[in-house]
């Protein structure tokens, strides 16, 4: 399985999260869907760096202070190519504003209005819990059509690989 990075930018209120922006992935895999920015590192890249880099290239901002808050296990048994481990991130720090590119049209959501019925349909199992301060392991088998077969989450105290990256460390 390959590994591939997910950044999700959130605002606080009163500690607790109040926004998060989701970006509409305008081609490739995952288009017409809104997620977060990502993607896959480049040779001798962290999934730290790649998930800056993916941030920067996507909508334009320097993600600074990431946290790891899932690691999501994805398999595609009709389609190998697909199968991913997705190391997901919240950061609320950055610099610039999000802005749209070729690839993502980013916008802002408050927690009570994200549009789940437009992103992957495993996203409404493990992100509210991401959401509320939960550290996520999980495993989703897709079948064709974006059914899930076959889904386990679980809480975690901490992932196996380093979890918090500050920019300016590489």
């Amino acid at each position: 399985m390959r590994n591939v990075s997910l950044l999700f930018l959130i605002k606080k209120t009163d500690e607790q999260i109040s926004d998060i922006c989701l970006a509409m992935k305008k081609r490739g895999f995952g288009a017409g869907r809104w997620n977060g920015v990502g993607g896959k590192p480049d040779e001798g890249e962290t999934i730290e760096e790649t998930t800056i880099r993916e941030a920067r290239e996507e909508i334009g901002i320097t993600a600074k202070n990431i946290y790891k808050v899932a690691e999501l296990d994805f398999t595609f048994p009709h389609n190998e190519l697909w199968c991913q481990t997705v190391n997901t991130y919240f950061t609320e720090e950055w610099d610039g504003e999000p802005e749209e590119s070729e690839e993502m049209l980013p916008k802002w959501y408050k927690i009570s209005e994200i549009p789940f019925s437009e992103m992957w349909p495993d996203d409404i199992f493990w992100l509210p819990k991401v959401i509320d301060g939960e550290k996520i392991k999980g495993k989703f088998t897709f079948g064709e059509g974006d059914t899930i077969l076959e889904q386990k989450l679980e809480s975690v105290e901490s992932f196996d690989i380093k979890s918090e990256y500050k920019i300016g460390k590489f």
